[in-house]
């Protein structure tokens, strides 16, 4: 476990502020349609619709947040955002009819996706050459926080009065704010890269190379949601499996991830290297997706080891997937403009998810083992044009594309004195 310790200085600040904010969304994610529904009273339907509107307002934050990061610095954003994420939270505890909860989502994925932008170009600061890497690394520490905030919430529903939801969602709030308060004592204040004359705020989609990665990397993220919506929904529907092995599937998904995110990650660090890790994820999925389907087909006692397999090839692939998304989400974006670049690639990631619950249960529900092993040929579709898509995105970062030399400067933006 010595690979999952971390460094010092702004990375261990980063990962730290990081941790504790998906504490939190651990703990209201878990928890959050039950108490919409069953404490507030909104018809499940309406909560749906709600959340598909601030789903698809959060997209229009990514690239504007990403060049004021740019612009002003990533940690000014950051906190920004994260204050209004704190503030967003706490106003759930207050709503009382669906106009106010879908305007206080709304306001609530806008804050999150500048969180996400400015989120991106800080790792790209605070990970120095290796920013990949440091995502990666970030990614094991983020999914413990995850982990321990269900588990919270699961004792929190198991209680179920409106008391104990208002805690989650306050405990929510409260770890914004904590995340901030540590980014602060932390984290430099990190001063914007000079960029080239001709740069504009619409750059990254200019740029072809990286357009058509953030639209594989948005379809590839399908994988995520194979395993957390739609395996449960296929164990419970069309296996004999026991009720626990849905909790397996999450166990056993968030244990390979933790295990082997900073060590895979670690070894996939350029571009080349990323386009490698999509196609070997690819593979993966493409023996995972079968094997879920043949839950269905083996006795009850036989479908538990069965699944348990399956979700631990899932899971390498998903290693290997965002491993390969790191390295090319930060190997293609120019240094002044990660923010941008970092932007739409959370729209593509998000665009993604919000499409997913349609796609996959209208695809592999409706078509049954067809179906999965239709999903299956598509993600090594999409891993294979990963090494191709790599090659010419290198192919247009020319030398003369990064902006002039320009002074020494120490980590946190402070010139450093010339030397001879």
């Amino acid at each position: 476990m010595s690979g999952l310790s971390p460094a010092s200085g702004p990375q261990r600040a980063l990962i730290m502020a990081s941790f504790v904010s998906r504490v939190g969304n651990g703990l209201f994610n878990t928890a959050s349609v039950l108490y919409f529904t069953l404490v507030v009273h909104l018809p499940a339907a309406r909560v749906g619709v709600g959340l598909t509107i601030a789903g698809l307002v959060g997209l229009l934050a990514g690239v504007p947040a990403g060049n004021l990061a740019d612009r002003y610095g990533p940690r000014t954003v950051w906190l920004t955002a994260l204050t209004l994420q704190a503030a967003t939270m706490a106003a759930f505890v207050l709503i009382h009819d669906w106009a106010t909860f879908t305007v206080v989502a709304t306001l609530d994925r806008l804050a999150a996706a500048a969180a996400g932008a400015a989120g991106g170009a800080l790792v790209a600061r605070a990970g120095g050459e290796r920013p990949a890497a440091f995502r990666a690394r970030l990614r094991t520490f983020v999914n413990l926080g995850v982990v321990l905030g269900t588990l919270g919430a699961a004792f929190a529903v198991s209680i179920g009065t409106r008391t104990a939801y208002t805690a989650l969602i306050l405990a929510n709030a409260a770890s914004f704010a904590c995340a901030a308060l540590i980014a602060v004592r932390g984290l430099p204040d990190y001063r914007p890269l000079p960029r080239p004359e001709e740069h504009h705020r619409a750059a990254v989609l200019s740029d072809r190379p990286f357009v058509s990665f953030v639209a594989l990397y948005g379809a590839m993220g399908l994988q995520y949601q194979t395993v957390s919506l739609l395996l449960p929904i296929w164990l419970s529907a069309h296996t004999d499996a026991p009720r626990w092995t849905v909790a397996a599937v999450y166990a056993v998904n968030s244990a390979v991830c933790v295990l082997l995110q900073s060590r895979i990650g670690s070894r996939v660090e350029t571009p080349h290297q990323g386009g490698r890790a999509l196609r070997l994820a690819g593979l993966c999925f493409l023996v995972s997706c079968p094997l879920m389907a043949l839950t269905a087909d083996v006795p009850a006692w036989v479908a538990p080891a069965l699944v348990v397999l399956a979700v631990g090839v899932h899971s390498l692939g998903e290693v290997w997937e965002s491993s390969g998304g790191y390295a090319l989400g930060f190997g293609l974006a120019p240094d002044h403009a990660q923010g941008q670049y970092q932007g739409l690639l959370g729209v593509g990631f998000d665009t993604g998810q919000a499409l997913a619950p349609a796609v996959l249960t209208t695809v592999v529900l409706g078509f049954g083992h067809s179906g999965w092993l239709l999903l299956g040929v598509f993600f090594a579709a999409l891993g294979a044009a990963g090494p191709p898509l790599a090659a010419w995105a290198e192919r247009t970062r020319r030398p003369n594309d990064d902006p002039a030399p320009t002074a020494p400067v120490h980590p946190d933006g402070t010139p450093l004195p010339d030397t001879v």
